[in-house]
């Protein structure tokens, strides 16, 4: 039997709960101290993994920035950079994203409707793979496990941290809550409604609260509810 990843959820949100402001520009939440930690974090995974919405509005690289880190990953035998993935179900993915020209080793999943589209539109820039009529997260893990994914981690958006939150798939979660108000019903939330395990009164268990520059991180274990 396949074993399925460790699931890391990391997400840098406002006090008030946001990921990012309606702004056309990224708003920072991060320290320049909690940067430094999530690059930490993104070194100790063996993939990375984002929503395309993400992908689009953020455009990032997604790699192990210090130098350091990645050498010690080849040190173990590892690449210098976990497989990034994403997934979509709409297949609205461009191949001038700056995810797809960075790092090493890419894996897209989507659904049967969009494979030939997600094909069509990235040709060999990376792996696709279909989890049937429509998006399967159990089928995502199963086949991150057996690529030898152990610790995955995502760094959202919204809409993946709710939909695994919601379907009790989340093995952690990494809060770090930037001193910031945002107060912008457009702006994207950490997470949206949903019908969570065990429902309002159900309590995660802390693992860890402690300040990191002007943020704290918040780590809590979803599945561990009281």
């Amino acid at each position: 039997m396949t074993t399925r990843p460790y699931v890391l959820l990391s997400a840098a949100m406002s006090v008030d709960g946001y990921l990012d402001d309606a702004s056309d520009q990224r708003l920072l939440l991060s320290s320049a101290a909690d940067f430094d930690r999530v690059d930490e974090v993104r070194a100790e995974a063996d993939a990375i993994l984002i929503g395309a919405a993400t992908l689009r509005g953020d455009n990032p690289r997604l790699l192990v920035n210090s130098e350091e880190r990645r050498a010690a990953r080849v040190a173990r035998g590892l690449p210098a950079h976990p497989l990034k993935v994403t997934v979509t179900a709409s297949g609205d993915v461009s191949a001038g994203l700056r995810f797809w020209h960075h790092g090493g080793e890419k894996l897209v999943f989507t659904v049967d409707a969009a494979l030939g589209k997600v094909r069509a539109a990235l040709g060999g820039l990376a792996d696709v793979v279909s989890t049937g009529p429509g998006l399967d997260w159990g089928k995502v893990l199963d086949e991150l496990g057996r690529r030898g994914v152990r610790r995955l981690m995502v760094e959202g958006g919204g809409t993946l941290h709710t939909q695994l939150m919601a379907q009790d798939l989340a093995d952690e979660v990494q809060l770090a809550v930037a001193p910031l108000l945002v107060g912008q019903p457009d702006a994207r939330k950490f997470l949206g409604a949903a019908d969570y395990p065990g429902g309002p009164a159900a309590r995660m268990r802390l693992l860890e609260a402690r300040a990191v520059g002007d943020t704290v991180l918040l780590r809590y274990a979803p599945k561990e509810r009281a």
